[in-house]
């Protein structure tokens, strides 16, 4: 009596189990779609003076060694500018 009480409780974990993880896959789709609603567009515009409609932001980046308490690292360092 305990063998089939203890078989029963094993099949009804494994049947939620498998309910809830199709739940949560047809969820996922779903989740992506708001999320990828959700983002905004940022338009990155200098603040002191106006530029031809062509003008272009470039950017320069590299990494550099820093010198710290802890021992040296490399950050990495950027420098961008309107042309």
């Amino acid at each position: 009596m305990i063998r089939i009480a203890i078989a029963a409780a094993v099949a009804a974990l494994l049947l939620a189990g498998h309910a809830s993880a199709q739940s949560a896959d047809e969820a996922a789709p779903a989740k992506r779609a708001q999320v990828a609603q959700s983002r905004t567009s940022i338009v990155v515009t200098p603040r002191r003076r106006q530029l031809s409609p062509d003008a272009k932001r470039h950017c320069e980046a590299w990494l550099e060694q820093e010198y710290r308490v802890s021992g040296t690292v490399i950050v990495p360092r950027q420098r961008c500018w309107w042309q």
